[in-house]
């Protein structure tokens, strides 16, 4: 499992994921910056992901959708704020309607992707910030640290393909 750590700091009301992947940092980009590979490993293997748009550049944004074992589509998007090919980007990451619409009741994180050599490969350190410790807290009961630690996972096998 590439993920070495997962920290929740509620206080800071941010989450900070790191993974470490025995491919070149240009390798590791292509897995977010192709919308086909970013389908393959967005959702957990239960919920696989599907990528309707896909715009990786600063002012762009990523429609996607998740569908669960029962047939049932979960929405969500990115709004691109920054992008650093191939060392990272920056977006807010929001649950949307069918319409791509986001949803207001639901959270929004702030996040920023880092990509970073190695010895051995590319350390990816994924941080995402929340408007306020109860959001945090919502998204972790929603399953967010086995969501995102499953998805991630799959990575070393796209990788290794």
């Amino acid at each position: 499992m590439p993920v070495t750590e997962f920290i929740k700091d509620v206080d800071a009301k941010r989450i900070v994921i790191v993974a470490d992947f025995t491919a070149p940092v240009e390798r590791v980009w292509d897995v977010y910056a192709d919308p086909a590979q970013r389908a393959r490993v967005w959702g957990p293997p239960t919920y696989p992901a599907t990528v309707e748009h896909h715009e990786l550049a600063a002012g762009g944004e990523v429609h996607y959708f998740m569908t669960s074992p029962e047939g049932e589509k979960f929405y969500g998007g990115w709004r691109v704020t920054g992008v650093d090919k191939p060392r990272g980007f920056e977006f807010e990451d929001f649950f949307a309607d069918e319409t791509y619409a986001a949803v207001p009741d639901l959270p929004v994180s702030k996040n920023v992707y880092e990509f970073a050599s190695t010895a051995t490969g590319t350390r990816a350190t994924y941080t995402s910030t929340y408007e306020s410790a109860e959001a945090l807290q919502k998204v972790l009961e929603m399953g967010m640290e086995e969501g995102a630690t499953t998805a991630i996972g799959q990575i070393d096998d796209l990788l290794a393909g």
